[in-house]
């Protein structure tokens, strides 16, 4: 499947910008799972500082803001031509070993229900078990736009009882850590059946599965994604992974707006 894709987000400030400093990972990679025909990044009121691929071999962009404009925008867009593997993603690749993704960080840590979830998962081969851990999450973590922010925990949502697609791959991310299977958070974007214009973009979790390599879990939707779903970086949660994050120093107010089209 083709897939078209416009990913716009716009700072607006009331007042001149002492420093920024924004971290960007919204070039999708080449992989088994897609292919990019064609990808652009412009960046308009701040300037490109190094470019670099990361320790998740995600392609990042550093961009600085300082002055006077009270505008900063990024526009990604592209084509990219998407294959249907089952959700398999294939052969571990980056500088970060493979056991780094074994370990909990401070979103993904296991508290008292994450423990209890994954102590119920029932013995047997580890993508059976994966299946299994994959409906237990969408049923005890409903979809609740707002119910969480970026700081949620997997703990803190799964006791909850909601949260976005965020918190689905932290929990199941979180789990399949302790069944001993690395597990790691995937941004990206997905094609939503009658609907164009999205508000955010996508995330969901892969764990790797020593007969296949990585096979992609998306909690949320209840399935292994498909070719509706492009892939742009993945890392052991959120922050990791997120398309676009910084820093902002001085005293100004600011205001965030995210445009995003995915259409076939």
């Amino acid at each position: 499947m083709r897939l078209k894709i416009k990913h716009r987000t716009e700072y607006h400030y009331d007042m001149p910008v002492q420093y920024g400093l924004q971290r960007l990972r919204l070039l999708p990679r080449e992989g088994k799972t897609q292919s990019v025909l064609s990808w652009n990044v412009v960046v308009g009121g701040a300037r490109e500082e190094v470019r670099f691929s990361d320790q998740f071999g995600n392609d990042t962009r550093l961009v600085s803001i300082e002055g006077d404009p009270r505008v900063v925008s990024v526009e990604a867009t592209g084509e990219v031509e998407t294959h249907d593997t089952a959700g398999v993603s294939g052969p571990h690749t980056g500088f970060a070993p493979l056991w780094l993704f074994s370990h909990a960080t401070p979103l993904t840590e296991a508290g008292e229900g994450v423990r209890e979830l994954a102590a119920s998962i029932a013995p047997g081969a580890e993508i059976d078990r994966l299946h299994q851990l994959l409906g237990m999450v969408r049923e005890r973590v409903d979809y609740v736009v707002g119910a969480t922010d970026a700081e949620t925990t997997a703990e803190e949502a799964l006791k909850q009882g909601s949260g976005v697609c965020q918190d689905h791959a932290h929990v199941f991310s979180s789990a399949a850590r302790l069944l001993g299977i690395p597990a790691r958070y995937v941004s990206g974007y997905l094609m939503m059946d009658g609907t164009i214009e999205q508000v955010a973009s996508h995330a969901w979790a892969e764990a790797y599965v020593s007969t296949l390599g990585w096979v992609a879990f998306d909690a949320a939707n209840g399935i292994s994604p498909d070719e509706r779903y492009v892939r742009l970086a993945t890392g052991r949660d959120y922050r990791d992974a997120m398309p676009v994050s910084g820093i902002r120093l001085g005293q100004a107010s600011e205001q965030l707006a995210v445009h995003i089209t995915v259409e076939q």
